[in-house]
């Protein structure tokens, strides 16, 4: 399974910010449409990753306060990205090695979507289900050798 399979799964909407929007227009964004985080473009390429972590860390530095601080002040400017074409087991992997909850998609420099954690471990849990369905029914249809063996025994 691919990265692509969730975004054909998931569907195509894409929430972004700009780095000179004020965090607290992005936090109240995420707050509204129930995000977890948004991908920062500027001039068309992905410059950053704005998540609840980030906010949450700049807000702590802020002295709790979000003041005037600007999407760029918080995001993170190194997000780990993926393409379409990545298998779903190298994108865990590289998740869990760098603690990120959300992965930009990219193909050719250009925003495909974003995966989140929950979307990885829906997939897998989705793919095991469905081998597990195939495998019972694999089983219930497994042919009755029985009457073969109760035939052997008699002779």
């Amino acid at each position: 399974m691919q990265v692509s399979d969730i975004l054909r799964v998931k569907g195509g909407t894409l929430f972004t910010v700009q780095p000179d929007e004020p965090l607290s227009r992005a936090m109240n964004d995420m707050a509204e449409k129930d995000l977890g985080s948004l991908v920062v473009m500027a001039q068309g390429n992905l410059v950053g990753v704005l998540t609840f972590r980030e906010v949450i860390q700049q807000i702590v530095k802020n002295g709790g306060q979000v003041g005037t601080t600007t999407v760029s002040e918080a995001m993170d400017k190194q997000p780990l990205t993926c393409s379409g074409e990545t298998a779903i087991d190298d994108v865990r992997r590289m998740m869990l090695e760098h603690h990120a909850r959300y992965m930009p998609v990219v193909d050719n420099r250009v925003l495909m979507g974003v995966i989140s954690f929950y979307d990885v471990a829906k997939a897998v849990v989705d793919s095991q289900n469905f081998e597990n369905k195939m495998l019972k029914a694999y089983i219930r249809d497994w042919p009755d050798g029985s009457a073969n063996e109760a035939e052997d025994v008699k002779v």
